[in-house]
């Protein structure tokens, strides 16, 4: 998390271009790192150096608020009500009588007065906030064309007033009707834009708890937000675990299903940390509170998931573009389908200007800018429910694109539980020489280390080491009592080829005192999961392990190619050389991963993994499982196929539409009907992501 971010919450954006003129305006300020978020209605800036007041008052300056409260009801719908009860009269005149006291211009103007108001206040506003960021939006060409419809009405009464032809003129009903759908069109794209975000409330909710504080043997009922850092808190059986903690007394099984999606249930006890959200199933515990607010797991993950527009898909981007200048370009098109249809081909000035009226209002760039964001918001919303976690939209995009399976072997192909398979040592120091081994490892967090040190606790008595040093994915050293001890791969000892047929050694003063031998089962469904790869993929496995070791592997995995007795600058060689020429991920859990993880162009770690690994990913899988790659590849392209499904409509649909309506074929209300549902097309496509079976 970045330590410097501030987030405000903005209202009165209408569409994406909207935040776009936001982001360009701050900007042009010289505030850093802006991303402002359309769906989620968030702008989030570097406030490192920056004055949040001055910030609030630049965006204000453009006409938008600043929400202090956490949710706030759209006016939109009442809106809608206001103008549905002017605008239906207004529309049914058309099919009554002409007798009829609706057709007096009189009552038209009287019914439409409203409705222009708040398409003033709605669209003008919106319209005129864009216009002074200078990315002027849909709500620009809403406004001209309804306008231009009033006002020709206001002149053609007053012009013709008290004659039968002033009915000619009279385009009231288009005005209420256009503002009327549009709103319609708007009212349901922001319901639809809400479960785009569906994940991120879903998410919110399970956070949302009470916890019972224990003070002074009594115990206090709390809200999650007055949990403090150390508090001792009880939960017991069908409880939610409050915050992240360490269990202090007690065991239970506790569902992690809404952190990881693994529905299997996990027992934890003593010393063991659990994750705030969780549900404890069976069991009563005490826990210690180790992290809190937004330093919680889940917290990171509501956040990872709201701001996975921090950085945009290059797709995004092209969209984004055509979107800025779109509106300039169509309000040229609307005037001269005015000026050559009535001065060249001579058709009568009305039906000139409702075909330029009609060409404002069906254009809709709001669907490009809508096309990206909403279908990766969606797809990272399903990921983090499945226990994928990915940081940044264009790591989808990335992910679409790749070539290239690069896998460490240790915890990453193989369960990461390492068994002593073979101990070569003096029978009478044996028991010494597992408590050195155990008193240097406990200073690593390498899988094997942990590994080892599970193995060898028994065997545990405190050793004071010092000038301990470790040198990743190859070994560690220390002193004690004036000897220098050195374990780790076989790979440091250069002349002796009877330790090379080891995994480990350990050196007392540079002089080989044991040798051990690890073996690591191979992760459940493994083949079939490589059956899969193999046919879309080049796969390869990059080990820091013994050639032997990874051919035995690779008999059941049958990757492309082998890089055994791997360093780790040798990985980084290796990923580097890969990337240069095609894409390629890597999926490691190590210290001596974690440059590698970097360095591909998509990096996938297990939470369990190194912090460094961790932090090097693009992608952590939260309850790690080999199927979880294929799910994370198939996430990826699902994703990118939608974005091209959205971005093919809303070209299509303004390449279509803008043709037909200078043609004359469609009048402005039509116009104004088929705008105000292009939207809902994308963002429909969108939410699509979240049911269909992609794995």
């Amino acid at each position: 998390m970045n330590q410097h971010k501030a987030i405000l919450k903005i209202e009165g954006m209408s569409c994406s271009n909207c935040a776009n003129g936001i982001k360009k305006h701050l900007e042009k300020h010289g505030v850093k790192n802006v991303n402002v978020n359309f769906t989620t209605k968030e702008a989030s800036y570097d406030s490192k150096n920056q004055d949040k007041n001055h910030i609030i008052k630049l965006i204000e300056n453009l006409g938008y608020k600043i929400l202090t409260e956490e949710e706030t009801k759209s006016p939109i719908e009442r809106y809608l009500y206001i103008t549905l009860f002017f605008t239906i009269p207004l529309f049914m005149h058309m099919f009554l009588p002409h007798e009829n006291i609706l057709h007096k211009p009189i009552i038209q103007l009287i019914l439409c007065i409203p409705v222009y108001i708040i398409g003033c206040i709605y669209f003008g506003k919106s319209a005129w906030h864009s216009i002074k960021s200078k990315v002027p939006n849909m709500d620009v060409l809403i406004f001209i064309g309804s306008t231009s419809a009033f006002i020709y009405s206001i002149y053609g009464w007053i012009a013709f007033y008290g004659s039968e032809e002033a009915s000619n003129y009279l385009f009231f009903e288009t005005t209420a009707t256009i503002i009327t759908l549009v709103l319609l069109g708007n009212f349901l794209e922001h319901k639809s834009v809400k479960k785009t975000t569906s994940a991120i409330s879903d998410l919110s909710k399970i956070q949302r708890t009470t916890a019972k504080r224990k003070i002074d043997n009594k115990i206090q009922e709390i809200d999650f937000n007055e949990i403090k850092k150390g508090d001792v808190l009880i939960v017991n059986s069908g409880d939610k675990i409050p915050t992240d903690g360490i269990i202090l007394s007690g065991e239970c099984l506790i569902d992690e299903s809404m952190i990881t999606g693994e529905s299997e249930l996990v027992k934890k006890s003593n010393n063991e940390e659990v994750i705030g959200g969780t549900i404890i199933e069976s069991g009563n515990i005490t826990i210690k509170a180790h992290k809190i607010g937004e330093d919680t797991l889940l917290s990171q993950i509501i956040q990872l998931v709201k701001h996975s527009q921090n950085n945009k898909p290059k797709i995004q981007r092209v969209g984004d573009k055509i979107s800025a200048v779109f509106v300039p370009i169509v309000i040229l098109i609307s005037i001269f389908t005015f000026i050559i249809t009535h001065y060249f081909y001579l058709i009568p000035f009305q039906e000139s200007l409702l075909r330029s009226i009609a060409v404002l209002v069906i254009s809709c760039p709001c669907a490009m800018g809508l096309a990206t964001p909403t279908a990766v918001m969606v797809a990272i919303g399903r990921a983090a429910k499945n226990g994928i976690l990915i940081k940044g939209g264009d790591t989808l995009e990335k992910v679409s694109m790749v070539k290239n399976l690069v896998f460490d072997k240790t915890g990453t192909l193989t369960t990461g539980d390492f068994v002593v398979s073979e101990i070569h040592v003096n029978k009478k120091k044996k028991e010494s020489i597992m408590n050195i081994i155990y008193n240097l490892e406990k200073h690593s967090s390498h899988p094997i280390a942990k590994s080892l040190c599970k193995t060898f606790n028994k065997h545990n008595s405190i050793l004071d080491f010092s000038n301990i040093k470790e040198k990743k994915g190859e070994s560690i050293s220390g002193n004690l009592n004036g000897k220098n001890y050195t374990f780790g791969s076989s790979r440091i000892i250069k002349n002796d080829e009877n330790s090379k047929k080891y995994d480990l050694v350990l050196l007392e003063n540079n002089k080989l005192i044991a040798m051990i031998n690890i073996k690591d089962e191979l992760q459940d469904g493994i083949e079939s999961v490589f059956n899969e790869l193999n046919k879309q993929y080049k796969t390869y496995l990059l080990s820091g392990d013994k050639q032997e070791k990874c051919l035995q592997i690779n008999s059941k995995i049958n990757v492309k190619e082998i890089y055994s007795e791997q360093s780790p600058i040798d990985k980084i060689n290796v990923i580097t050389n890969m990337v240069n020429k095609s894409p390629s991920i890597m999926i490691g859990d190590g210290i001596n991963d974690a440059a590698a993880l970097a360095k591909s162009t998509v990096g996938i770690s297990p939470i369990n993994g190194t912090e460094i690994a961790i932090q090097s990913a693009d992608i952590v899988l939260m309850n790690y499982k080999i199927n979880q790659i294929t799910q994370v590849l198939k996430i990826g392209k699902h994703t990118m196929k939608t974005i091209k499904q959205n971005l093919f409509w809303a070209f299509s649909y303004n390449i279509v539409a803008i043709p037909i309506a200078i043609l004359g074929l469609l009048n402005p209300m039509w116009a104004a009907l088929f705008m105000a549902f292009s939207d809902i097309v994308v963002i429909g496509n969108s939410i699509r992501l979240r049911y269909k079976k992609i794995f």
